[in-house]
């Protein structure tokens, strides 16, 4: 078994003396998109984050009877992830609330610039 003189992949980097710059170029180039992002979908988003959180509620609930099942099972993780789901959800829909109403508020200044600019 030969012995190598490269550190292993997971210590190397862009900047690692050990790996020529080369390697990573031809690796990247090799991977990358060659044609523009598309633009991101705008959707009912506090809708979606609203649901999925009550998704997420729901399945904690309806787990809720079987705590004692779960816990002899070694399944109590199933549960506590639901709650921390429903529990990450709520501050996601404060996000996207918040969110929308920048947007909302952003775009009626832009409006109103707008209607200014147009004023003699």
């Amino acid at each position: 078994m030969a012995i190598s003189a490269r550190r292993p992949l997971s210590h190397q980097g862009p900047h690692d003396p050990a790996v020529p710059p080369t390697d990573y170029a031809c690796a990247m180039t090799k991977w990358t998109p060659r044609h523009e992002a598309p633009e991101p979908l705008e959707g009912p988003v506090v809708a979606t984050v609203t649901g999925g959180t009550i998704v997420w509620f729901v399945l904690f609930l309806v787990q809720l009877p079987f705590y004692g099942w779960f816990e002899d099972h070694g399944h109590l993780w199933w549960l506590w992830t639901c709650l921390a789901g429903g529990g990450l959800g709520l501050i996601g829909i404060w996000y996207v609330r918040k969110r929308d109403a920048a947007i909302r508020a952003a775009r009626e200044r832009d409006a109103a610039a707008a209607v200014a600019a147009k004023r003699p």
